[in-house]
């Protein structure tokens, strides 16, 4: 269950949304916030009724199983995969990208967050096997898009 929002000056806003490094780079809290607070408590609760375990085992074997093709592509340095965490490491940081590298993503109908040389996922445990697929094939395809920029 994912709640929020963002009351800020038009500075900030600008910052949050602007293309460049700026982009993706703000993160949710919970914080100081009782609303959200309130919403961190039944995102448990609704946690720990389901059966956790199993979605977090089968969204790390898919991740495992889809991302592992890029092991052996020029520009990737590592793949793994831990529970529900998927990394793409790259050899080398993606701060010469990011001018154009947001947006790319965003077009490929996905909102994946890179960080220095790593393209990562964090899905949902209740994220289907469909749209965990078009996470998967959003980093092949970015990487894939990383690595027509390295050559031009």
């Amino acid at each position: 269950m994912t709640l929020a929002a963002t009351l800020c000056q038009t500075r900030v806003a600008q910052g949050i949304s602007a293309d460049g490094q700026g982009v993706l780079m703000h993160g949710p809290t919970f914080m100081g916030n009782p609303l959200a607070c309130r919403v961190a408590c039944e995102s448990i609760d609704v946690l720990l009724e389901s059966n956790w375990q199993q979605s977090v085992r089968a969204i790390e074997a898919q991740l495992t199983d889809e991302l592992n093709e890029l092991s052996s592509h020029s520009l990737v340095k590592d793949v793994r995969s831990k529970g529900a965490i998927g990394v793409v490491e790259l050899n080398q940081p993606l701060d010469k990208f990011m001018d154009w590298l947001p947006g790319f993503i965003v077009e490929q109908g996905v909102w994946i967050r890179p960080f220095r040389s790593m393209i990562y996922v964090m899905p949902p445990y209740i994220i289907t096997s469909e749209q965990l697929t078009t996470l998967t094939t959003a980093i092949k395809s970015i990487v894939n898009k990383l690595e027509e920029s390295v050559k031009s």
